[in-house]
């Protein structure tokens, strides 16, 4: 089915052809006609499906025929990556509207976006604590305010926003139209829901913490001090494609990109301690595939919209299971195929278990050749829902290329 047959306007359809998408993800197949009729609206689905256009066409369709350079639509997300990348998704669809949209974030200076908000726009794309440091000071007029969306609203509760985002919905007219999109809806994101919205309808894509087909999931089995040795040989290895590397702490993500640098990897890292501006140039890097390894932490992570990440490594084995789901997500994005691999030590199996009872799956669990971890692989019990494969070399999987 065609973009044409959702009701989207001439222009937007012509944009998201330019854009090279040719129908519409399922997301947005059942998502943008409900939004189209100004409904509430919660939507659940993995990561790199394709929510931002299963709400941005709509409010773009909505706004165009209003009055211009008015703030009618506002879209709260958790990072700055994510207000960028969602920001260039209103003027990329937009491109054939005279519609504007500002981003307005912490970490850079507020003089340029109190200068946007003051002259006007029609679309603000917030974090919520740089948009309530506007609202304190005046620059902020909802009162024409139209629409709401609370983007990747399961980690803008894991970051601790909820009394940020509690403050400003009570700022906000109770005449909106207000929709909620979240990869994974937990009680919380539920319960602000209800604060949100009343009487919404939903869209849920796929059963809750389901990662995409195209993934390999593999679990290589090495003892912690030999994980820098074991993640450097990998990426001597790796076929072409950019490569992101997770580790648990900002502190880490430095740590190994030195470590990586020095044994010739050209590697760069990304967290919440780096400037905004080294932040922007190292993804425009990674973007456009002058730098292809990135190690980040996963707040920084979010909102790293790359279609060729081939490999997703997870460095340090997340805490919160569902971090392994927002992950992952990073590569197989659109159909392509991807790799997901997981180093573990002795002590993260436990972690590892809750990760595969989330998932619903069993990784096969894989060794390297002279980096054999001191204690053997846990296999997983009989009970699991598939029989693991047993322990085996990765330096033939490594070594070849992987095709979409």
């Amino acid at each position: 089915m065609p973009f044409a047959t959702l009701g989207l306007v001439p222009e937007l359809v012509r944009a998201v052809v330019e854009e090279g998408y040719a129908h519409p993800t399922p997301v947005q197949l059942e998502a943008i006609p409900l939004a189209l009729e100004g409904r509430d609206l919660i939507g659940s689905a993995q990561t790199g499906t394709g929510k931002t256009a299963a709400f941005m066409l709509p409010i773009l369709q909505r706004l165009a025929p209003g009055k211009k350079h008015t703030l009618r639509a506002l879209i709260l997300v958790p990072t700055r990556e994510l207000a960028e990348q969602v920001l260039q998704s209103a003027r990329t669809y937009g491109r054939h509207l005279h519609l504007t949209a500002a981003a307005v974030y912490g970490g850079v200076g507020m003089e340029p976006q109190t200068r946007a908000l003051r002259h006007g726009v029609d679309i603000v794309v917030a974090t919520p604590g740089r948009l309530l440091d506007h609202m304190e000071r005046g620059h902020v007029d909802f009162s024409k305010l139209e629409i709401l969306v609370l983007d990747e609203a399961d980690r803008m509760l894991d970051m601790g926003f909820a009394p940020d985002v509690r403050r400003i919905l009570s700022a906000l007219p109770d005449k909106r139209q207000t929709m909620l999109f979240s990869a994974t809806i937990s009680r919380e994101v539920d319960a602000l829901a209800r604060k949100a919205m009343s009487g919404h309808a939903s869209v849920e894509i796929g059963r809750r913490a389901q990662t995409a087909e195209g993934i390999e999931h593999v679990i290589v089995a090495v003892d912690k001090v030999q994980k820098r040795g074991v993640l450097a040989k990998i990426l001597r290895a790796k076929p072409e494609g950019q490569t992101l590397v997770f580790t648990r702490t900002k502190y880490g993500a430095d740590k190994l990109v030195t470590y990586l640098k020095r044994e010739g990897i050209a590697a760069h890292a990304i967290h919440g301690d780096k400037a905004q501006s080294h932040r922007q140039r190292t993804l425009d890097a990674f973007r456009s595939g002058v730098a292809d390894t990135l190690v980040a932490t996963d707040i920084a992570a979010r909102g790293i919209d790359v279609d060729g990440i081939r490999m997703v490594v997870n460095y340090d084995v997340p805490n919160d299971p569902e971090a392994y789901v927002h992950r992952v997500g990073r590569t197989a994005r659109a159909g392509a195929r991807g790799l997901a691999l997981t180093l573990i030590s002795p002590d993260e199996w436990l972690m590892m278990a809750e990760v595969e009872k989330l998932i619903g799956r069993t990784f096969p669990r894989e060794v390297i050749p002279g980096f054999e971890p001191s204690v053997p692989p846990l296999q997983p019990r009989a009970a699991a829902p598939e029989v693991p494969k047993p322990a085996r070399s990765v330096r033939m999987r490594v070594g070849r290329g992987r095709r979409r």
